[in-house]
């Protein structure tokens, strides 16, 4: 199908289903919430007889984007389900995605695994975010934007480019921001909150750049143990706010973050500033965009290998 033609298919989908559920992935960031309460607002608005819901654990450092619902198995029969900003089905918050009468996926990245129809993967976009709005732009007047909607996409599309600083960051991608901007909120607010960090990550921040340990080739690596984490508090913050910091020194070309998950294999945050490392990381379980991707470490062994492949990586790039 074309891209105008899976937008009306989505469209169509919308209008045949009364109840609709819209999903995201697990420890969600701002795109992923964005992109999950930006959708429901539009929809709400431009349907308001139809049940519009939300599900997925909720955060409290995101009740500023919104809050997920609490419902009943049973209110998925007949329902349509809307999984968007997931890669692939085992990061889809809640199992019950797949119970419903129809399933839609919307993403930004890489479509490794595919699922849904009609799927609408579209991995150059900088954010599930600027595709919603896409999706509001392409389907008016059938669609109604409102000023919340467009708040909470505008800090999809800022948390997911890095404040405009990625290199998924468009002249589209400006463009639907500066359109978002005409609605009525306040962007510098959004662009405060996204910047700002509590004092336990500021700590955290600290540790990071005097542990960091940076290789010859420009690979650099950082183990965040629960035994290292316990003194810092987070509490329920996430550790997502200091994955970005080594790419701002120079000597770090690509780096990787290991930190301890509940049953002690470690979550790896790969970040890159031009070599890819989304095949090293499918070679460890994982996936995701060219220069930003994520994989499994199963223990110390794994973590090891993982440092080897992109210190080589990166020796041949530099080569």
């Amino acid at each position: 199908m074309t891209l105008k033609e899976t937008q009306t298919a989505i469209l169509e989908a919308i209008k045949q289903h009364q109840t609709v559920i819209i999903h995201r992935h697990q420890r969600p960031d701002p795109d992923a919430i964005g992109s999950q309460m930006g959708l429901a607002a539009i929809l709400k608005a431009s349907f308001p007889e139809k049940k519009i819901y939300t599900v997925g654990k909720q955060y409290p450092g995101f009740d500023w984007l919104g809050k997920t619902d609490e419902i009943a198995d049973e209110v998925y029969k007949d329902a349509l389900v809307m999984v968007l900003d997931t890669a692939n089905q085992p990061r889809v918050d809640d199992s019950r995605y797949l119970t419903g009468d129809q399933l839609i996926k919307i993403d930004h990245h890489p479509n490794d695994d595919a699922f849904g129809d009609p799927m609408w993967v579209m991995p150059e976009a900088s954010s599930t975010s600027e595709l919603i709005f896409d999706f509001y732009t392409a389907m008016k007047p059938a669609l109604t934007c409102t000023d919340e909607a467009a708040r909470v996409l505008y800090a999809g599309i800022v948390g997911d480019t890095g404040r405009f600083m990625y290199p998924a960051t468009s002249s589209h991608t400006m463009q639907v921001a500066g359109q978002l901007m005409t609605f009525n909120f306040s962007a510098s607010d959004i662009n405060q909150k996204e910047d700002e960090i509590s004092i336990p990550l500021a700590r955290l921040s600290a540790f990071v750049y005097e542990n960091l340990t940076i290789l010859p080739s420009g690979a650099a690596y950082l183990k965040l143990s629960d035994e290292v984490l316990e003194p810092f508090a987070l509490g329920d913050e996430s550790t997502s706010a200091i994955v970005p910091l080594p790419g701002r020194l120079k000597e770090v070309v690509a780096w990787a973050i290991f930190v301890e998950s509940k049953d002690h294999t470690f979550r790896i945050r790969l970040r890159s500033k031009g070599p890819s490392i989304n095949e090293l990381a499918k070679n460890h379980g994982g996936g995701g965009h060219a220069l930003a991707s994520g994989a499994l470490a199963h223990d110390d062994d794994e973590i090891q290998q993982v440092i080897k492949e992109l210190d080589a990586l990166l020796q041949e790039q530099g080569e």
